[in-house]
């Protein structure tokens, strides 16, 4: 097994926790075991003129971290799950997915303490097409405008009255110490997180069964059999991460309980489902079949049109 590991993350606030936290319990469970931080600047990083959805997704944040392991300049990537895309590429695994905290959004505000407390026509910062779809739907007299940068940069842009409020992960907040900063932690019911959202995970090259066998004892098979359930709505539907698109499973008893949702980008046609089962991939095939039974179609082929 090997006595030093290289953890490949981005270089922001929260990635650098999160690799952070992922190092430390490493080397709680392997005495002796050198852990070393990678930080690398990825495109999305650099990239912050547009909306995520306009120029790529979420993807642009994993791929430069993908090619420091095949170049062996790393040996594993430490993710927030909701960002990663539904498909790995064959040549990765996700050895660990794990570390699931709040899983719901966050509205920010230095004035209002709710969403119903927002008045009419306040300026929402959100570069989330879920998040934005869900909130019109509830309050179309907002408007939502695409905001960039980390979680500091953002918070900064609100304090300087860019925004009337933010929409962010509560995750995020709660692991920068930042929890102080929520106003509302918005109901499961009324913003259906992103899949995988609120959980890390663990990404290293298929071939190398000595890093996999290094990171076993870390995996949360409950969580990672949720996050599985949810991904697998994206994956069936031919999604991506940049969509308004929510999945979010939970178990009861042996059996996985999943809610998805996809929406168009103004909010106006929301659709919803719900799938029971023991295996992931099937429950989260029968809630993307679910919503393709209610013309999920439509609204995927608008969103790609208004990608090309």
């Amino acid at each position: 097994m090997p006595t030093r590991i290289r953890i490949a993350t981005r270089s922001s606030a929260l990635a650098m926790w999160q690799a952070e936290f992922v190092a430390a319990k490493l080397e709680a469970t392997h005495a002796g075991l050198a852990v070393e931080l990678v930080a690398l600047t990825t495109a999305g990083d650099r990239w912050l003129s547009a909306p995520l959805s306009e120029v790529g997704g979420k993807g642009l944040f994993i791929k430069e971290l993908e090619v420091a392991m095949l170049e062996d300049r790393a040996d594993v990537a430490v993710h927030s799950m909701k960002d990663l895309p539904g498909d790995l590429p064959p040549q990765f695994e996700l050895p660990v997915i794990a570390f699931r905290d709040d899983v719901r959004d966050a509205l920010v505000s230095g004035e209002f303490d709710s969403i119903a407390a927002l008045p009419r026509g306040a300026r929402i910062g959100s570069s989330s097409l879920r998040r934005r779809a869900q909130l019109l739907a509830r309050r179309p007299d907002l408007e939502i405008v695409p905001v960039r940068g980390n979680v500091n940069t953002r918070l900064r842009k609100l304090d300087a009255g860019e925004y009337d409020a933010l929409l962010l992960a509560c995750a995020g907040l709660d692991r920068l110490d930042l929890s102080a900063r929520v106003k509302e932690r918005i109901a499961i019911r009324d913003s259906l997180p992103a899949a995988g959202q609120g959980a890390l995970g663990v990404e290293c090259r298929a071939d190398r069964a000595d890093i996999i066998e290094l990171m076993a004892p870390l995996a949360d098979p409950v969580v990672a059999r949720c996050v599985a359930a949810e991904r697998a709505v994206s994956a069936a539907l031919g999604g991506n991460c940049s969509m308004p698109l929510a999945a979010y499973a939970r178990m009861q008893g042996d059996a996985i309980v999943l809610d998805a949702l996809l929406a168009d980008v103004s909010g106006t046609r929301v659709l919803r489902a719900q799938a029971t089962g023991t295996v992931p991939a099937d429950v989260g095939a029968t809630a993307a079949a679910l919503l393709v039974a209610q013309g999920a179609n439509t609204i995927l082929d608008a969103l790609r049109a208004q990608e090309t």
